[in-house]
């Protein structure tokens, strides 16, 4: 656990900068092993959330801290990857959106502003997935336990399996790291294990609910030259079609890739392509194979 020490490291301030650097990687390559321990629950996470969003839910992050700002980098990232739009998954931060960059004392603590954001927020088709790496954080706590009497699905992470946010989760989710190469710093193991859940079940969710095609990103706004390139080369892919083709295709669809590999590979007008992927959930493997 995060507030024990570990033995590996105890006179790593007497080490040179190669050892210390061996040290804290050896401790990096146990995370991965931990968190494929969790597989069979993030799974479980992952398709519950996804029915949730493909009903009409939202996916909330809850953290404090560390686990909070790591939360945030993950939502932060889908909406220009997948074409979701931004608030379709947020994050509740203790301390609101200052804490983000600075420490805000005793916000972690604050129960009430934690249940007054669930209260504001969730609704009981939605999604909460609690994060904090001890597992006791009063903020996580009890915004997971507000979102339970909502009717919200909640999920919790933590490196405890025992911990009162493991406790009161629909799904724990609890990759056991062991203490931290500096004791209490929980940006390094458990952050690292929060990360890679976080990746997992949010790329996952994603998947479930047709934003990928085989491992393309279908739905991924081109908003720069470079992102533009990559479109043409997924539409090229998806449609297996000849880049001429697909230029057409992708002006004809304005940028969009979803839409310009269903014209480009189905051979169809815009309205069309649009009737066909809706017909169809907007699910491409579903057009294409049709």
């Amino acid at each position: 656990m995060s507030q024990e020490r570990l033995e590996a490291s105890l006179d790593i301030d007497r080490r040179s900068a190669r050892e210390i650097v061996q040290i804290i990687q050896e401790q990096d390559a146990l995370v991965a092993a931990a968190v494929a321990a969790e597989g069979d629950r993030i799974a479980h996470a992952v398709d519950q959330i996804a029915d949730r969003l493909s009903h009409g839910g939202r996916l909330f992050y809850v953290g404090a801290g560390t686990s909070g700002r790591i939360a945030m980098l993950d939502a932060s990232e889908l909406p220009p990857t997948y074409g979701i739009d931004a608030s379709l998954v947020t994050v509740i931060m203790a301390g609101g959106e200052r804490a983000f960059l600075h420490a805000v004392e005793g916000a972690e603590d604050d129960e009430n502003a934690a249940i007054e954001a669930v209260n504001a927020a969730v609704k009981a088709e939605d999604a909460v997935v609690g994060i904090a790496a001890s597992g006791t954080t009063p903020y996580t706590v009890a915004a997971i336990r507000r979102a339970n009497m909502l009717g919200a699905l909640t999920v919790g992470i933590a490196s405890n399996p025992s911990s009162p946010l493991a406790s009161e989760a629909d799904i724990a989710i609890a990759p056991q790291t062991g203490p931290e190469v500096i004791m209490g710093s929980t940006r390094m193991k458990s952050g690292t294990a929060q990360k890679l859940v976080l990746n997992t079940l949010s790329t996952g969710v994603m998947i479930l609910l047709g934003r990928v095609h085989s491992n393309l990103m279908i739905d991924m706004p081109a908003t720069n030259e470079k992102l533009r390139s990559r479109a043409v080369r997924m539409v090229e892919l998806a449609a297996g079609v000849s880049r001429p083709a697909v230029v057409q295709a992708m002006r004809d669809a304005g940028g969009n890739v979803k839409l310009a590999s269903v014209m480009a590979g189905k051979r169809l007008s815009l309205e069309e392509a649009k009737a066909l992927l809706a017909a169809h959930g907007g699910n491409l493997r579903k057009v294409l194979e049709s």
